[in-house]
């Protein structure tokens, strides 16, 4: 096996391991931490809700909960802002100059999370745009539907914010690639640059069944990631929040080493057995084009907008 599965909170094993030996991460965290303490994932598997949103099923399709970003308080927007600056402050010394950071978040606390990585010296580099939809948000008032048919309380979810950082580089990027093999990243040909917009699907319900994970991302596109994090394709990649192990089953799949750290023992053991099913996988280096086509009733309703567009010019 390439890659390595650790049980650990991934501050207090960042804070021990020898500086430099990372060429890149690419990670899932928690965005809101709570949502993941143990009597939260105990009401998420009774349907009894707390911070997750248990929501109806849409046009016949059964929606997966989502956490309640919008009912963190203050001093619970403060934790998470505190707790990634300290995270990024641990992982820092771990990396190699140059060394990229693939960092998944919501579009409502991205900024929380992002700032608290450049406040701790990451570069921001970027953002990369999933585009995949969910069948999150578009949500009626509660309790409330029928008397406000034609409004939505938060946007239907077309996309999932990654931040791209970097490890600032040791001299030019010439020297940093020559020294230690990072600071830029993968060309996908010789006549293609990485791009920062990637179409995506849901997650296929084939790897939903290796992996009963209720963040887990799709092989087509960790598989992209990975690929791009290593621009000379050597080095090894880490996931500190590692959950089922999807990103080190990535990493497996297109022969990277890689490390996995992960603070509760039922997700280590979820990873141990799923990493070489999901590696195994056969995958479209890009999703099907249905994946990303809009919906029969999207189209309905893009066209209705046409439509009012040219009424009111």
């Amino acid at each position: 096996m390439a890659y390595e599965l650790i049980q650990s909170d991934c501050i207090s094993w960042l804070r021990q391991c020898a500086p430099n030996t990372f060429h890149a991460v690419i990670t899932d965290p928690p965005f809101a931490l709570k949502e993941f303490e143990d009597a939260e994932l105990e009401k998420r598997a009774n349907g009894k809700g707390g911070v997750w949103r248990i929501p109806p099923s849409f046009d016949g399709h059964q929606r997966a909960p989502s956490p309640r970003f919008t009912i963190l308080s203050r001093e619970e927007i403060q934790e998470l802002k505190t707790f990634f600056f300290h995270f990024a402050q641990a992982l820092l010394p771990a990396l190699v100059p140059g060394a990229h950071l693939f960092i998944a978040a919501s579009t409502q606390l991205s900024y929380l999370v992002f700032n608290a990585l450049d406040a701790a010296g990451f570069e921001r580099r970027g953002e990369i745009v999933r585009l995949v939809r969910t069948l999150r948000g578009g949500d009626r008032p509660k309790n409330a539907e029928a008397e406000f048919p034609l409004v939505c309380v938060t946007p239907r979810s077309c996309w999932e914010p990654w931040g791209l950082f970097r490890k600032p580089l040791e001299g030019r990027v010439q020297d940093n690639l020559r020294c230690w093999k990072t600071g830029g990243l993968r060309r996908l040909s010789e006549g293609t640059p990485f791009l920062d917009v990637i179409p995506s699907e849901r997650t296929p319900a084939r790897e939903r069944a290796i992996a009963a994970h209720p963040s887990l991302k799709p092989q087509s596109f960790l598989r992209q990631l990975a690929y791009a994090a290593l621009p000379l394709g050597e080095g090894t990649i880490l996931d500190p929040f590692c959950g089922s192990g999807s990103t080190l089953a990535a990493c497996e799949a297109l022969g990277y080493d890689s490390v996995g750290l992960e603070r509760r023992a039922d997700y280590v053991q979820m990873a141990q057995e799923a990493i070489p099913k999901l590696a195994a996988l056969v995958v479209p280096a890009f999703p099907p084009p249905s994946a990303c086509v809009p919906a029969e009733g999207e189209i309905a309703q893009l066209a209705f907008l046409l439509e009012q567009r040219e009424t009111y010019k």
